[in-house]
This record gives structure tokens, sequence and C-alpha cells, in this order.
């Protein structure tokens, strides 16, 4: 059943006003392959560009983008989060693994803030490094988890 439409087919919000409150956490993941081009600039667990350090900035962005995610996609509810916390790291391949966490105590989830942040911090990794490289590649985005609501969901 697709919930954001009403009986006639049209979209609407999904009304969560009969939904009892309780504690929701989500956490989505981006992976970003960058060249070795930039790789080679990386220094203390970071990139560093003439714009600032590449991971700092994009955490920054994933957080804000997560705040905002009910301006961006046109169904969502707007949420006032309770806690929004993005950790970048490499992973064994030299990709780059970023991890957006996102809870509210609420009537509705925070999958989609969780996804936004992690895609925009991604998205923000690629706009300060395509001055090294265009070769870079945003792998995938995916939900790793979430708890609270009708069912919990861990991605194996």
């Amino acid at each position: 059943m697709l919930t954001h439409l009403d009986k006639q087919g049209n979209p609407n919000m999904v009304d969560v006003g009969g939904k009892q409150i309780t504690r929701r956490t989500a956490t989505a993941r981006s992976i970003v392959s960058l060249p070795r081009e930039v790789l080679i600039n990386l220094t203390d667990g970071d990139l560093q560009t003439k714009k600032g350090s590449v991971f700092q900035i994009a955490i920054i962005a994933g957080i804000m983008a997560a705040k905002k995610t009910g301006d961006l996609i046109p169904l969502c509810h707007p949420l006032g989060l309770d806690n929004c916390n993005i950790t970048i790291s490499l992973n064994e391949k030299q990709e780059v693994v970023i991890d957006c966490m996102a809870s509210i105590t609420a009537k509705t989830g925070v999958e989609m803030e969780a996804l936004v942040g992690a895609s925009i911090a991604a998205l923000t990794v690629y706009d300060m490094c395509k001055a090294m490289s265009h070769d870079i590649i945003i792998k995938e985005t995916k939900l790793i988890e979430k708890t609270g609501g009708k069912r919990d969901f861990k991605r194996a």
C-alpha cells in the first residue's frame, strides 16, 4: 500500500495524528569512491583543500540537510530532530564511508533525514574534491538500520 496516495490516487501527506510517540532512530550510509589523485592528498584522516577540510565541511552540510529534509522532499513531515550525527571514515577499499544517524521522539520516523544527510555529505565531498578530479563516484546510499514505529529494520 502506497501511504502517500489518497483513495483517488492523489498525493497526500500521511496523517500521523493517531500514531504513538516513540523514540525513533535511523542510520544511512553513502559510499564515495575517490581516485588516486584525490586520495594522495589525505592527511590525518581528512582531505585539506583551498576550500577547507573536506570531511568536516561534509559533516556540517549533511547535518544541515538532514534538518531541512521536510523542505526538500514534498510529502515528508517537517521534523525537529533530537540529534543528527555524521561520521566519515575510509574502508578497506579506501572508499569514503559516510554514516548519518538521526533520532527523534515523535510520531513518525527519521529514515529520510538520515538518507538525506548521508547523501548531501557525499555530494559535498564530490563538490570539494572535483577540482582534483571528476573521476569521483558516489556508489550508493542506503538505509542501514531503523528503530521505532511499526517495525524495526536492520540490513544484514
